[in-house]
């Protein structure tokens, strides 16, 4: 059924009626043209009633001054709101933006790309998939941040993600921070399920506490920490390379909060990562 936003426009419909009956009347003054009898004769009985040829004259104007009334009135149409789907699912994502994301050492496309450009990539898409869940964004180097505030609008998280740059949060890793930050927001929601998914390329090297005991004050908040161990190698497995994770702290953070540890060590690792962490 059409609607109109301010149907009180249509009050000026009125206006042409009340000027041609209120308005005062106007004289033409002009020449005359005088024609022979036979010529005027021909011209008149050629020429339409007076009635009918003022009707065709004003039905245009008339016409044209409906539509634009109409137009002013605001037509619409109503339809019933789908309501998007609400899981109960709140979602906080906490991101690396220390330095060691611009080592190139994945693929993105066929081409070489830094740690951070897969981690966008992925992030994003993973981002956009969350239909019906609240997501938010924390990123963190030396300090954390809250990036985007948790809301229902994944284009916009996913949008934030595509925009993050290094060096905006410090160049170390403080992983306790992060998750004390995405904590704090969660500690005001009411969803049934509260999730972080944790991601890092570093090992916990700034932030007062320890990442271990930022788990268990999760576990006891009822919230569930996911981490994704990002890089191609370990602290266990190569104590001296200088873009090592550690895995083994991120697995301790996952199992303390009843979450769990991914390891993405490649741009199809993440994805892989990211179909399986969507729970």
């Amino acid at each position: 059924m059409p609607d109109f936003a301010d149907p009180l426009m249509f009050v000026l419909l009125a206006v042409p009626v009340l000027v041609y009956f209120l308005a005062p009347a106007q004289g033409h003054a002009g020449a005359a043209l005088v024609v022979p009898d036979s010529v005027g004769r021909f011209l008149l009985a050629g020429a339409e009633p007076r009635a009918q040829a003022s009707w065709r004259r004003l039905a245009l104007p008339a016409l044209l001054w409906f539509l634009l009334v109409t137009a002013l009135a605001g037509p619409r149409m109503l339809a019933p709101q789908q309501a998007l789907p609400m899981s109960g699912r709140d979602l906080i994502l906490a991101i690396d933006l220390s330095g060691s994301m611009v080592r190139d050492d994945f693929e993105l496309d066929g081409q070489r790309a830094t740690r951070l450009e897969a981690v966008k990539s992925v992030a994003a898409a993973f981002a956009r998939q969350r239909s019906g869940d609240r997501v938010g964004l924390v990123v963190f180097g030396s300090g954390a941040y809250v990036a985007a505030a948790p809301s229902f609008d994944t284009e916009a998280i996913a949008r934030t993600i595509e925009d993050m740059v290094i060096g905006i949060s410090g160049r170390a890793t403080n992983i306790s921070d992060a998750l004390g930050i995405g904590l704090k927001r969660l500690a005001l929601s009411d969803a049934e399920t509260k999730v972080i998914l944790l991601l890092s390329d570093g090992a916990n090297n700034a932030g007062a506490a320890t990442p271990v005991d930022v788990a268990a004050l999760a576990a006891q908040m009822g919230v569930r920490v996911h981490t994704i161990a990002l890089g191609p190698v370990s602290l266990q497995e190569d104590p001296e390379d200088r873009g090592r994770v550690d895995a083994e702290t991120l697995r301790r953070i996952a199992l303390i909060s009843g979450g769990e540890m991914f390891r993405g060590k490649t741009t199809a690792g993440l994805q892989n990562v990211r179909r399986s962490s969507t729970r």
